[in-house]
Parts: structure tokens; C-alpha cells; sequence
């Protein structure tokens, strides 16, 4: 069947279809959701309310417009304009400037100050290999000056990155301050007076910055908000509903005498790694008559090249072609900097990003500098090739519409080079066979558009009826909610050694590369559907070791700062806390396959990871933990119970390998530190925080390894007496991580909650939970670390650790 023939036919199945796992509302809705850096999502409940972002919240618009017997309707996205340069930023490109770093003489910051003695360099200043001048520690002074042939702006934003303190003048007079620091370019809007100091011909930025430990960076511009000319014509569709699914985000709109449902389709089927791994997604719209009268309607689908820059100063070429029986629009930087940048507020701008359509859609495919809804439908007669935030048209002509009719494009991106993996950089999963290119998967995903679909729909029956299964509705819709994201925060890669790796980002946090202590929370959603995936978040970290390049006798922290594996760049061990994760996660796959053959491999390194546990872990020294931002703490009770559970994790695989004295010795072990535990972490009504201050709590979500591995190792009271007290500390929006603040991690509140040996009380903990993710202030991807006063978010966001809330349909599935 050709895609024309399926897309007619299948266009009215999908109004009748039934819907499974809808979320009505979420903090963040995933439209396009692949990897890291392929993620564009929508942050106002309603589509048209704001421009779509990545992840990072970064713009990268999508726009959509139907025109419907001539009037034009809006349904996706909203214009803006993208900030214009007025002075370039060392994003865009370096820039010279004069320095010093011994104080200057009074009125250094004046326009006709004389540095004629200043030192002359390259800015940006930083301590990174991005940097055009080496800065590391201490004050400089900087003067840049700049000549404007004209002033005209309408918005003028200060552009700054600073690490630390830094003052900002223009021609003499400060416009900014900030004893602070940024972690990324920022923009500032600048008020008329500031405005007014800019002036035709010579003009002077002055700062002066200090950093007193860990990174240094500064970097400054100016740039313009353009006015946006008012679209008198475009009329807001009317959103009738949204509903997410584990797979697709699905709108519905009325759009005057047309209904359209418009779905973004992200085929992240975890049961598939070949197709989780294929970067394609579908966005489907299909149209109905809303009054059983046939009208005529075209649709327009826009999408800027932003998607494939860091940032939008960024020179990107396009291009318009076909291949086989598709038309493709496709577009990436001009520099093509493949794999030179890492860290974690950034965007991809190497590879690039395709538009794709059958060309029996007879679609018209057209390359601009810009769009509007007034030149939406009017195609260009003239392809651009390069600039800057490009915009790839596509418009659908569906003819006279009364019964429903579907018809579909494909948005995808190729990254070339994905991964950097101990100096060799690696191509995505779906590349390893030599022959394989892009223009290859968007054929065989039109191809195979109405079966993949079948897939979609099928896993988001089964992620929803499981979780339903396990603890109810609500608790299904936060799964709902957390699928995608968690997926879509890894890379799938072979290694060369063979083995698949399936490598996150710890967005949001500090950008590493396979972050053990993220992984472990992670890990439920891929034990409860395909442990293959959860081996490939440990095979990198096993190799690690077994290969020689990490020499320490526990687990390393991660293997590098995301897109680059080249070893741990995080700056302090955490020794108890990766030695517990890796091998309860090892006992835990062990026990998802029903054999040890997993564990058999990594025997020797298992064994040198648990002897430190038995060593170091009953009470743990001083040292950080995964939620390391609540700073170090020494006697962690938490910490043990983790350490305590992988020693029962490793006797259980030791008996099941076959080394029965092992077993016995270590099951030993473990059950003489748990009842040990018991006596220092007793504090009456419930087990302390630290084994030294008994007026402190803690949340003891480790334990759920005792529980789902059946380890029984602590006795169920212990479970009871915590479950009763937490009972007794939850707030508005959850139950606090410890007694220390009032912020909590909603992943661990999940594996806490799985503790309770009773659904009341386990609905009792989720309830507030999904409060917050349905009721939160703070408008990005899912957060999980927010404050249970009001429901805003703390830090972190789009992490893939909220994987974890499949806790419970993991233990559903194992007391089977």
C-alpha cells in the first residue's frame, strides 16, 4: 500500500480509535522527543500560547496554520522574533578587547577613559577549551569598544554570561550588577534610559568581573527585539482538548468550519530498540467538516532551523530536494562542529534537521527568512541557502474537505556522530549498519507509517493498563507523564567492544554523561520492560573499570560531561553511593532475566565493588550521595541501607551463579549490617536521618530493593514504622526528601510509597505528587526536585530519572 492510499484510509480510523492514557494536563507537553538534543516541547497548556522550546527552554519554533475558504487559523506555536545582534556575543563570534588585572585608575568605565596601556586580547574570557582568552581566578577589568553606524532599536537586551560578581557600564554608566553567576548566555532587558545611552559612532562596554573558586567565564553583547507586525488575519484555533500517551501528544482543534486533530507521534517503543532508536517522528493532522459541508483547506507546517543551532546567532545552511518518492527539506550549521562542545544548557549544532513528505501529497516545500500567517500560504519564489533562524515551509494542500482525512509529516534528525566514547566517536544505534542513511529511514517510516503507529498504540495501552494495574489512575497518568521524558534523556549506541549503550544526560544538573546516581533512580521503567536498555546504561561504567581506565576500587560517577565519554569529569567520588547502585541494579537485571549470567560477567568487578560496601558502607564517612545538592553528611542511614542491600543483592546472584559458600557469607553479612543498622538508626517512632542525631528523619527509599529483590533482610515492621511516620510529615505537594528542608524528589517519594504494604497508603503519597505535576507554577518538563509548600520547582528538569516512577509497576510485575 503507498502512503497515499494509508493516509486516506487511515485518516478515519484515527477519530474512532480509542484513547488510551490520556493526561489532560501536565507541566510540559513532549511534542517531539527523541534524545538529548532532538526534544522540542510546548510549555503553555494551550498550543498557540507560546513559541515551542527545547527542553532547555531554549526557542525552537514550530508553527502551524490552516486556511480554511481563505480565513487563516493558527494551531501551533506563536511568532516571535528572534533577538537581532547589535553587538556581537562570543556565542556568535570572538571580539577584541583591552584588559587588565590589577585595579585601574578612577573612571576606567568612561568612553574617553585612555587604555592605551591595557593589554589587547580575545574575548571571551573563561577556564574552558571554548574560551578566547585563559581566565581562571581572581578580577579583571575589561573595556570594549564599538562603533554603531545608527541607532534604531526597539528592545535592547544586555547578553551576559558571568562567573562570579560582575558590574556592567555603557559609555560611563552602569546598567547592570550582580553579585552571582550564570551558567549560560542571558538576556536582559535593558530599560529606555540604557537605550537612550547608546549613541551613532564610538561607544564603550565596560566590565569588571571577579571569580573566587571553580568555573570563570565573561562574555557580554547587546541585541534587539524586533517589533513583530500585528497578523490582523490569523485567528487562534480554539483548543478543544490535549491528551498525552506514553508515545503521542494529540490535539484537538476547531478551526471555523474545520475540526482538526493534530498529533505528534514519537515512536518510542521500549519494547523495540531498533525503532526507539530511529530519530523520526510523525506529526499527523487530520480534517474534518464541522457542518457536514465541504470546504476547501490547506495546511502550513513551519520549521526553524533553530532546531538545529545552539543558539540562534548561529550561520546555518538549507536545502530543498527529493530522494525515492519523498521531498525533503533539510538544514545544519555551516561550521558542522561535530562533537566539540559539551555540557548541559546546550543545544546540538552539528548534524541536521529534515522535513519530509510523500511526494503524492503534492505538498509545496519552500526555504524563507522568515513567516508570518499573512505569507504563510504564499510560497517563496526563491530558496535561501544560508542565514540565520531559516524557516522550512511545507504546505499540505487537502482540497475540499467533509469526511475526516489524514495525511502526515515526518520530522527527523541525523547527528552524524553522536558520541564520543573514550576518545572514538560512535553513530546512533540505528546506524550501525553501514548502509544506513537518513533519507533510508524516512522512507521506510512512510512505509511502515500505519504498523508503527500499531506499535504506538499498543505501548500506550500497555504502559497505561500496567500502571493502572499497579496503583490506580492517578498514579497511571504520572507514568504517562514520565515515559517519554525519561526515554528521550538517553543516546542508543553499540560500543566497539559490541555492547549496546544506552548513555543519559543528567539534564539539568550538570550536564554529565551516564551519571550512575542517575541511572539508579532510572532504572524501574527499563527492568519492567527491557532490561537490554538498563544493561546499557551499565556496560560503560563496567568497561570503565574492566579495561583498566578507572583504578579505584568503587564504582565510578559518570564517564564524562555529555556528548563526551572520555572518563569522569565530575569533581568528587562518591564511593558507597555508585558501588550501591551498580550492584543492586546488577541483581536487579539478574532477577528481571530469571538467570545470572549478567552478573557472571562482571563477577570479578562486583566482587572488589562489594567488599568496599562490607568495608565502608554500614556507616558511611563523609561523603555525597545521589541527592547530592543537600550537601555532604557523614552516618547517612539512607546511604547504609543502600550499601546493605547491595551485599544482599550479590549474595542472592552469588547463589545463583552457583557459589553457594559465597551466598551463605555474604547473605550473612548483609542480614548482621541490617540489624546493626536498626540499633544506630533507631530513633523511636522511626529511623533518624544520620545515626547520630535522633530528632531527624529521612525518607528510606533504598529499602525498596529489600522488598523487590526479596532480599529480607530487614523485618516488615521496619517498613511499617517508617510508612507511619512519613504519613505524618507530608505537605501540599509531598512528602520532604528529610527533615533538613521542605524539598522533596518525586522520584524517591515513588519508591518510598512502594514501601507501603497497602493501596490507601500508597495512593496517600501519590495524590499530592500529582498535585504538583498538575498544578505547579513552574511551566517545563517534568521536574524532580520541587518544594512541597507550593508545588515550584527547585532545579532539574526533562531528567530521565522520573523512570522511577515505574517503581511500583516493577513490583507488580515481580510478585506475579
Amino acid at each position: 500500500m503507498n502512503f497515499k492510499t494509508l493516509t486516506k484510509t487511515f485518516g478515519c480510523l484515527i477519530f474512532s480509535q480509542q484513547i488510551f492514557a490520556q493526561v489532560n494536563k501536565a507541566p510540559a507537553y513532549p511534542l517531539i522527543s527523541h534524545d538529548p538534543y532532538f526534544s522540542v516541547w510546548s510549555f503553555t497548556d494551550k498550543l498557540t500560547e507560546s513559541p515551542t522550546k527545547h527542553w532547555t527552554g531554549a526557542e525552537q519554533p514550530l508553527l502551524g496554520f490552516i486556511k480554511v475558504d481563505g480565513n487563516i487559523y493558527r494551531f501551533i506555536g506563536k511568532e516571535s522574533a528572534p533577538l537581532k545582534t547589535v553587538l556581537a556575543t562570543g556565542e556568535e563570534k570572538g571580539y577584541s578587547v583591552k584588559y587588565v588585572s590589577e585595579r585601574p585608575a578612577e573612571g576606567w568605565m568612561s568612553a574617553d577613559f585612555d587604555d592605551s596601556k591595557w593589554k589587547t586580547t580575545q574575548a571571551p574570557f573563561g577556564n574552558d577549551e571554548t574560551a578566547k582568552t585563559n581566565w581562571t581566578i581572581g578580577d579583571i577589568w575589561v573595556r570594549r569598544n564599538f562603533t554603531l553606524n545608527g541607532v534604531n532599536i526597539n528592545k535592547l537586551f544586555l547578553q551576559i554570561r558571568h562567573d562570579e560578581d560582575v558590574e556592567v557600564y555603557l559609555n560611563g554608566t552602569e546598567i547592570y550588577n550582580c553579585n552571582c553567576w550564570n551558567g549560560k548566555l542571558e538576556n536582559f532587558l535593558m530599560d529606555d534610559a540604557v537605550k537612550s545611552r547608546l549613541k551613532k559612532g564610538n561607544n564603550v562596554l565596560a566590565m569588571h568581573c571577579k571569580n573566587t573558586v571553580g568555573n570563570s567565564w565573561l562574555d557580554a553583547g547587546f541585541a534587539d527585539e524586533p517589533k513583530i507586525a500585528a497578523a490582523k488575519s490569523v485567528i487562534d484555533a480554539v483548543q478543544n482538548s490535549v491528551d498525552v500517551t506514553a508515545t503521542q501528544t494529540k490535539y484537538s482543534f476547531t478551526c471555523g468550519a474545520i475540526n482538526v486533530d493534530l498529533s505528534f507521534i514519537n515512536p518510542l517503543i521500549i519494547t523495540d530498540i531498533d525503532q526507539l532508536s530511529k530519530p523520526v517522528s510523525y506529526i499527523s493532522f487530520n480534517l474534518k467538516s464541522n457542518d457536514g459541508k465541504a470546504h476547501d483547506a490547506q495546511v502550513y507546517f513551519g520549521t526553524s532551523t533553530d532546531l538545529a543551532v545552539n543558539v540562534p546567532s548561529q550561520t546555518v545552511t538549507a536545502k530543498n530536494y527529493t530522494s525515492g518518492d519523498l521531498n525533503i527539506l533539510k538544514a545544519g550549521t555551516t561550521e558542522q562542529a561535530i562533537l566539540k562542545k559539551k555540557g548541559d544548557d546546550l543545544r546540538i549544532d552539528w548534524g541536521y534537521v529534515y522535513v519530509s513528505v510523500p511526494k503524492s501529497l503534492n505538498a509545496v516545500q519552500t526555504i524563507s527568512a522568515s513567516i508570518s500567517p499573512v505569507t504563510a500560504f504564499t510560497p517563496a519564489k526563491v530558496n535561501l541557502t544560508t542565514g540565520k533562524s531559516l524557516w522550512l515551509n511545507t504546505i499540505i494542500p487537502f482540497g475540499k474537505i467533509n469526511d475526516a482525512a489524514e495525511k502526515v509529516i515526518m520530522l527527523a534528525y541525523d547527528d552524524i556522530d553522536a558520541i564520543q566514547y573514550f576518545q572514538q566517536n560512535l553513530k546512533a544505534w540505528w546506524k550501525e549498519d553501514a548502509s544506513a542513511n537518513i533519507e533510508k529511514e524516512l522512507s521506510n517510516a512512510a512505509t511502515n507509517y500505519s504498523s508503527i503507529l500499531q506499535k504506538c498504540e499498543a505501548t500506550d495501552k500497555m504502559i497505561y493498563d500496567d500502571a493502572i494495574k499497579a496503583g490506580g489512575e492517578t498514579y497511571a497518568k504520572l507514568c504517562v507523564m514520565a515515559y517519554r521524558q525519561s526515554i528521550s534523556a538517553h543516546k542508543v549506541l553499540k560500543s566497539p567492544q559490541g555492547e549496546i549503550l544506552f548513555l543519559s544526560k543528567e539534564n539539568f544538573s550538570n550536564g554529565s554523561i551516564n551519571t550512575v546516581d542517575v541511572t539508579y533512580p532510572s532504572a524501574p521503567l527499563y527492568l519492567a520492560y527491557n532490561p537490554e536498555l538498563l544493561k546499557g546504561m551499565l556496560n560503560g561504567i563496567f568497561y570503565y573499570s574492566e579495561s583498566g581506565k578507572w583504578t579505584k576500587p568503587f564504582a565510578a560517577h559518570d564517564l564524562g560531561t555529555y556528548p563526551l565519554a572520555n572518563g569522569q569529569t565530575y569533581g568528587e567520588d562518591m564511593p558507597v553511593e555508585e558501588c550501591g547502585n551498580m550492584v543492586c541494579l546488577t541483581g536487579a537485571i539478574v532477577k528481571a532475566e530469571g538467570n545470572a549470567d549478567y552478573a557472571k560477567k562482571h563477577w570479578k568487578t562486583l566482587s572488589t565493588w562489594v567488599d568496599f560496601l562490607v568495608k565502608e558502607g554500614l556507616d558511611p564517612a563523609n561523603q555525597l550521595c545521589t541527592d547530592d545538592f543537600a550537601g555532604h553528611l557523614a552516618r547517612n542511614a539512607n546511604l547504609a541501607v543502600k550499601a546493605i542491600c547491595g551485599v544482599g543483592a550479590y549474595a542472592m546472584m552469588a547463589d545463583m551463579i552457583g557459589e553457594k559458600d559465597t551466598a551463605v557469607k555474604y547473605n550473612a553479612v548483609a542480614k548482621e549490617m541490617a540489624t546493626k543498622w536498626m540499633q544506630l538508626a533507631d530513633a523511636g517512632d522511626h529511623y533518624s536521618l544520620t545515626f547520630d542525631n535522633k530528632n531527624t528523619w529521612s525518607q528510606k527509599y533504598n529499602m525498596v530493593w529489600d522488598k523487590l529483590l526479596g532480599l529480607d533482610l530487614f523485618p516488615k515492621e521496619v517498613y511499617e514504622k517508617e510508612i507511619a511516620y512519613y504519613l505524618t510529615k507530608q505537605n501540599t505537594f509531598g512528602l520532604p526528601l528529610d527533615s533538613r528542608k521542605t524539598y522533596t524528589k518525586s522520584d524517591w517519594i515513588m519508591w518510598t510509597a512502594t514501601l507501603a504494604d497497602n493501596q490507601k497508603d500508597f495512593k496517600a503519597f501519590i495524590d499530592p505528587l500529582y498535585k504538583y505535576a498538575t498544578e505547579t507554577p513552574t511551566r517545563v518538563p517534568l521536574s524532580d526536585w520541587h518544594e512541597t509548600t507550593d508545588g515550584k520547582q527547585v532545579g532539574f528538569q526533562a531528567r530521565s530519572v522520573v523512570g522511577g516512577y515505574f517503581i511500583k509497576v516493577l513490583a507488580n510485575k515481580w510478585q506475579k
